[in-house]
């Protein structure tokens, strides 16, 4: 089985929507670490695009949903998380082109180009408590899936897992980018928001595949 635009949609929606639902939760983790506005800003972004989907042409890829995300996070969401957000799902629509479906091979991509983008943007690597503790995991889970021939389902199951695992390896650790940083010893014992905001987008990805 193959994914189509008509999934494409159906995940921003529900990543949407499970952004919403956890706002509080986001908020809350990015009060301890940093301006405690990582869900609201979230939030807005992805609200702002759900209004844009409902005006997408008929003919649409899920390239071009991915692009329409992007913009629209880059030009509404504050901080950090627009910029970050945004070029991950630029770098993802450039990974899957113009083609109307996407097979295993072309998920994994889509999941390492946004990760790929989120490390041009932010030069983080794993260990610095960042949402790339999250994505990374979920890029070898998926590459892991890929070459043993997983379904799209699976693999994007198994990348929202690691994903999952990936945000509660953050709480041990002491960041090394972003107002975190500043922080030292004091961010220890505090889950990177990103790298949750993350894992939720990853597993609205995982549920609605499993849905089509």
């Amino acid at each position: 089985m193959n994914l189509n635009v008509t999934w494409a949609e159906a995940w921003i929606r529900e990543g949407a929507r499970v952004i919403a639902e956890h706002r509080a939760e986001l908020n809350t983790l990015d009060r301890a670490i940093g301006d405690g506005d990582h869900g609201e800003n979230m939030d807005r972004g992805f609200q702002a695009v759900v209004l844009k989907l409902d005006a997408l042409p008929a003919g649409s890829t899920p390239g071009d949903v991915l692009k329409l995300v992007a913009t629209t996070l880059i030009s509404t969401v504050g901080g950090a998380s627009g910029p970050l957000f945004g070029t991950a799902f630029l770098k993802a629509a450039v990974a899957v082109g113009t083609v109307g479906d996407l097979d295993a091979a072309a998920v994994a991509a889509l999941i390492a180009a946004a990760r790929d983008g989120i490390v041009l943007r932010g030069k983080a690597v794993v260990g610095d408590k960042t949402m790339i503790d999250a994505w990374t995991p979920a890029v070898d889970a998926a590459a892991a899936a890929r070459n043993a021939d997983a379904s799209v389902v699976t693999l994007l199951q198994q990348a929202a897992d690691a994903a999952a695992a990936g945000a509660v390896s953050t709480e041990p650790l002491v960041a090394h980018k972003g107002r975190a940083s500043y922080l030292g010893e004091r961010a220890i014992g505090h889950r990177d928001p990103g790298a949750e905001s993350t894992t939720l987008l990853l597993r609205a990805a995982a549920e609605t595949a499993a849905r089509a």
